[in-house]
């Protein structure tokens, strides 16, 4: 649900926030868009669990896992939990796996990679907060448009001219 081309909106918002080129897509559905969610997790994907377990109205869920590529954050049950609960997409500044099952998905995914290790369970993180990487900022409520061409974020939805 996104018709509204990354490239397109940055010919229309020249001040919008384009993302790093880091991310690879897994999910079914390339093209997503919506209010971030931000949570800020290592290495333990407990926090995402129980957030992808709410309902997502259309959001998209932001992972700021550090870069860490040792273990996948997201996989085919997570995303089958985002998809039941109607979040748009998911993007992970980490991993996932599954990522053959997550392809069938009608769910947008954006990480850094793929890894086969689950990851720990337990520990506490962050929901709400501030994120940086890939060069842009993100909070929760801003705006999320990914596809193909990248990712980019809004204070304010975006609509092309």
């Amino acid at each position: 649900m996104n018709s509204y081309p990354t490239a397109d909106l940055c010919d229309a918002h020249p001040e919008v926030q384009v993302a790093e080129p880091i991310f690879r897509d897994y999910g079914g559905q390339l093209a997503f868009a919506g209010p971030a969610l931000t949570v800020r997790v290592f290495e333990d994907n407990t926090l995402v669990r129980a957030t992808l377990e709410t309902p997502g109205q259309g959001r998209v869920l932001v992972v700021d896992g550090g870069a860490s590529l040792h273990c996948a954050l997201v996989g085919d049950q997570l995303g089958t939990l985002a998809v039941q609960n109607g979040w748009a997409g998911v993007v992970i500044n980490g991993c996932v796996r599954d990522s053959a099952a997550l392809a069938r998905l009608p769910l947008g995914v954006k990480a850094l990679g793929t890894h086969p290790r689950r990851s720990n369970k337990g520990s506490d993180g962050e929901r709400e907060v501030g994120l940086t990487f890939a060069s842009v900022t993100i909070n929760s409520g801003d705006w999320i448009y990914a596809d193909a061409d990248g990712l980019l974020v809004s204070q304010t939805p975006l609509h092309t001219p």
